[in-house]
This record gives structure tokens, sequence and C-alpha cells, in this order.
């Protein structure tokens, strides 16, 4: 078994054939997960196993055996236990004592791992119950190691199993990790026009993921450098994961494919910043969709007081932290010289009027030039929801043709249908399509898929517009002859930035209220990017004709199979 599928296949029948009935379902990755990850660790070590614990038990009285033990065996973890999971077989009834004393002779980096999936009640629960040996067997069966299942295929797995478990739990979309083809495409749109100042000897680069899941992105933007950059460039992976599962799983497959696991962080991006400070050339990331962040209101809030704050210019509703995470990102921009893709819902677009925190943030990014472009996604993409989603590449060092302008990407046709649906997956970007979206923002030309804009375009002045008092059709003056301050009605306008504000006034306003004016000192700037509306299509209503024409055909056709039952 080396395809992702069938592994897949073969881990979820464990779970029938083992833990049925003695975990409920939504626990089953609690004891999976580890499992999975204690087999693909053992593969890697059991070529040099016996080595490890000659070398482990001749220097363990005299020195610490962790550097020498990695320098002759050149792995970067091991396990000094006579046991793995093939030898703990051996001793079906030694399991109580055998098991605690292989997981402990793990190597600190891999036991730092293992400490975030609390496997000692599950452990319990299989030993009390007689399973802890069943499950094992199940697991020796199958070969994991990087040579048989290489890294891309082995995230697949991880993905494929927390997807099932997830709907389980009736866990929330995006939550651990984004599907594949959606990746590769916000990789691409990130890197593309990027291979001249990855080329040159000695490069080093870094790339950042603050909701890094199972470390999906920042393995596939590393593979793509790898693909389409001629020369070497050493790229450092950053990233930090909310989940100690999915943290513990991305921290164990940089380890075991050679990246530096210290990189990978747990807790908040949000309130919990394990990297303040540092700056990143890329950053790639699907923030959850429309999570709350009411949990660390008190922390950000804080922040945002802070002028040199992450969110100093504003936060959006409790409801949804998405341009949260965005704010972060930038405030890890090199200077003038990094790019952020982000995957949003629509939310972000025009969620908030003028003055409030979502508008502000907009309008914050769009004013220093730094939204790039945005491309929008077909729905039915993503395996626990099916709403629209959209990538925006927010980028501080713009080519000079596209200084000061957005460009906007129509996707939503780009895509096919699966023969199978994954949940709510049904549809899905092949690689030529995802290629003629790059091959659009590339371009950088007016289409009937690409739009290009000024940046104040998307910007408005919300003006308050006051009417007087009427009564017995006469306008109620104060002592100075003009209208009385307390009005009426009180309405407002959105004027493009576009507009002189003035000339919009008398010509849409005011013949239609000839006694209206304006109060400026209440003047609030906005922003959105309504995206639908920029690339609608007017369709003509059908004629009368041929909707008749239409319905007598589908009379005949009613009539016809009605006579055909009836003769039957």
């Amino acid at each position: 078994m080396s395809n992702h599928q069938e592994i897949s296949s073969f881990i979820w029948n464990v779970c029938d054939d083992v833990l049925r009935g003695l975990f409920k379902q939504h626990e089953y990755g609690d004891v999976i997960l580890p499992f999975v990850i204690l087999r693909r660790l053992d593969c890697v070590i059991e070529p040099k196993k016996d080595q490890v614990i000659e070398l482990y038990n001749e220097l363990k009285d005299e020195v610490d055996p962790t550097p020498i033990i990695r320098k002759q065996t050149k792995l970067k973890f091991f396990n000094h236990s006579k046991f793995d999971l093939q030898r703990l077989k051996g001793d079906p009834n030694g399991l109580k004592v055998n098991f605690p004393n292989y997981i402990n002779g793990y190597s600190q980096n891999v036991f730092e791992i293992l400490e975030n999936f609390q496997l000692e009640k599950p452990v319990q629960k299989l030993l009390k119950n007689n399973k802890l040996y069943l499950l094992i067997d199940k697991f020796t069966e199958v070969d994991l190691h990087p040579d048989v299942v290489d890294n891309h295929t082995m995230g697949q797995i991880f993905e494929e199993l927390l997807r099932k478990f997830s709907e389980m739990s009736n866990e929330t979309s995006g939550e651990h990790y984004t599907p594949r083809d959606v990746v590769k495409l916000l990789v691409s749109l990130v890197f593309s026009g990027e291979v001249e100042n990855l080329s040159g000897e000695g490069n080093i680069r870094s790339i950042f993921d603050p909701c890094c899941g199972t470390g999906g992105m920042l393995s596939i933007g590393k593979e793509w450098i790898e693909k389409n950059v001629p020369s070497k460039v050493r790229t450092n992976l950053f990233g930090q994961e909310l989940n100690p599962q999915t943290f513990a799983i991305c921290k164990s497959d940089m380890l075991i494919t050679d990246e530096d696991p210290d990189n990978i962080k747990l807790g908040s991006s949000l309130s919990m910043d394990q990297f303040e400070g540092k700056k990143f050339d890329y950053m790639i990331t699907n923030p959850p969709f429309g999570v709350s962040w009411k949990g660390e209101k008190e922390f950000i809030e804080n922040e945002q007081g802070n002028p040199m704050g992450r969110f100093s210019i504003g936060t959006p509703r409790t409801s949804d932290g998405s341009l949260l995470f965005l704010q972060h990102m930038i405030s890890k921009m090199k200077e003038d010289s990094s790019r952020i893709g982000v995957v949003f819902n629509g939310s972000p677009l025009f969620t908030g009027d003028a003055g409030s925190g979502e508008s502000e943030i907009r309008k914050w990014i769009i004013e220093n030039d730094w939204l790039d472009c945005i491309v929008s996604l077909p729905d039915q993409l993503f395996f626990n929801t099916g709403i629209s989603t959209y990538i925006w590449i927010v980028t501080n060092k713009k080519e000079t043709i596209r200084k000061g302008k957005v460009q906007l990407i129509d996707g939503s046709s780009f895509h096919k249908t699966m023969k199978k649906s994954l949940g709510s997956k049904r549809k899905y970007i092949t690689p030529e399509q995802a290629q003629d979206l790059i091959q659009l923002y590339q371009d950088f030309k007016e289409s009937e898929f690409s739009k290009i804009y000024d940046n104040e375009f998307f910007g408005y002045t919300k003006v308050v517009i006051e009417q007087p008092l009427i009564e017995n059709d006469k306008v109620l003056k104060g002592k100075n002859g003009s209208p009385k301050p307390d009005t009426s009605k009180r309405d407002n306008e959105r004027i493009p930035l576009t507009e002189d504000i003035q000339e919009y006034f008398d010509r849409e306003v005011k013949p239609h209220l000839p006694d209206s004016w304006m109060e400026r000192d209440k003047d609030k700037v906005g922003y959105e990017i309504n995206f639908t509306k920029y690339f609608y299509q007017y369709k003509p209503l059908r004629s009368l004709e041929e909707i008749t024409t239409d319905l007598l055909k589908l009379e005949e056709e009613s009539e016809g199979i009605f006579k055909e039952i009836v003769n039957d």
C-alpha cells in the first residue's frame, strides 16, 4: 500500500475493527492519529534500531548520548528502548509495562510531540479491554517509511483522516486544512513572478503559515520553489497552530522530512504570537472561516490600544476573526519584500460600513497599496462547507505596472465536477484551470475574467444628509432664519471617492431634496469590494413567445407520458 486512499481506507477500517463500541466516534482521532505517527517514526528508525540501542546502552551512564547517537546514525530522532510496534507484538502479556517503556524511549524532540496527543488515557482504556495488542498488530501491517509513502502522500493521508474525524465531531469548516487543489493555486499565485528573486546561489527565504494545521501549505510552498527555481534555495518553514493534534502532526512531519521542528509553534497566533518581532519573505494561510475571537477579545483589544500593535487600525466584529490574521501577517512583512496569500470567505470583502473595523482595515490595506489581487473561487471546493471563497494576494513590493491598482479575477467557473463527492467538496480545480488563472494574473490585462481598478475605486465617502422639519407645508426655522437643527429625517449617501462630493450632491440629491444639506463634519470614508457586481453580466429576459412555446411543448410531453402510464 502506497496510495493515500488505500492507506486511509486501511486505517479507517482499523477504527471499525478495534475502536468501535469502545470509543465514541468523535474520539477515534485521539487514538488513531498518534498511532499513525508512531508507525511512521518506527519505519524511519527501524534500519538503525539496533545500532541506537547499542550506542545508548554504551553511553547512557557517562554522557548525554543524544548528540553522539544522532551523529553516528544520521537520525534526527531515535528510540533507545528495545521496543517498536513490531517488537511489542513479541510479548502480548507485557504491554502494560513495555508500551510506556517504548514511548519513554523516544528522544526528547519526539516525546514533546507525543505529549500533545495525551495518549495515556486512551492506552489505558485499550489495555483494560484487551485491544492494545490488536491495534498495534493492525498498524504493523502498513509500511509508512518515507521511501514508500512520501511526505506529500502522508499529508494527504492525515488530511483525509482529519476530514472524517472532524465530520464526526461536527467541527467547523476549514478547521484543519485546505484541499490540495486550492493550496497549489494559492502557492502558485504567491510565487509566480518570483523565480528571478528566488534564483541565485546562497539564497535563503522564509515561508510562514500562522494557521499551519498539518503543514500542507508550507510543504507545498517549498515544493513549488524546488520545482520551479533552477538554483538551489534554502527555504526555512515556520508555522503556528492552535490545535494540539494537528500541531503534533505538523511538527512530526517536519522532523521526518529534515525540516526544523522547532520552527513549528503551538498556540493562537492572535493572542500568543510565538514569532513576535520576526519577519518573513512569504506568508500563506487559510484561517478558519467565520470563527469567533470572543475568547481572545481582552488581549486583542488591549493590543489594539497600542499604536504599534498589530490591530491598532481596527478590529472586525467578534463573530469573524479572518481579518485579524491578515493584520497579523502584514505586521510580519519585511520592508518592501514580502508577499502574502490568504484564503477568505466573502465576509472580509464587504462586511462593515464606513468607520467599522472591517472597513478601516480594508482602507488601511488599499490606501497603503498592499492589495494586489483577489481571485474568486468556485463554491463547493471545501470538504466541510459549500461556501464561495476568495484568494487575496497582498504585498508590499508591487511591480511598477501594478502600483496603485487592484486586479480582480473571476475564477468561479474554473472547475470540474468530481465523480464522487468528499463531504461538501463536489468541485475541484484542475492543474490546467489553475494555470489559466495564474496566466490571467500574470498577464494583468482586462478581459471577461479579469478587471483592473485604481485603488480609490473601492472607496467612498459616507455623507450625512439632513432635511428640515416640515409643519403645515412650511420649513421650521430657528432664530437666525436657518432651518432648525433637529431634523425630521436624516439619511446617508455613499459618494465614490472618484467623484467631487459637492458636485455629486448638487446633481443626485438636491433635485429630489431641495431643502436638504450635508453635515460634512460627519463624513466617513469607507472601502468595500463588491466582487459580484463588477463581473455581473446582464441577461435579457426571455420573450413571452419563447416561454409560451416551451410551456406548450412541456404540456405535450407530459400528456404523452400520462398516456403511456394509462396504457401500461
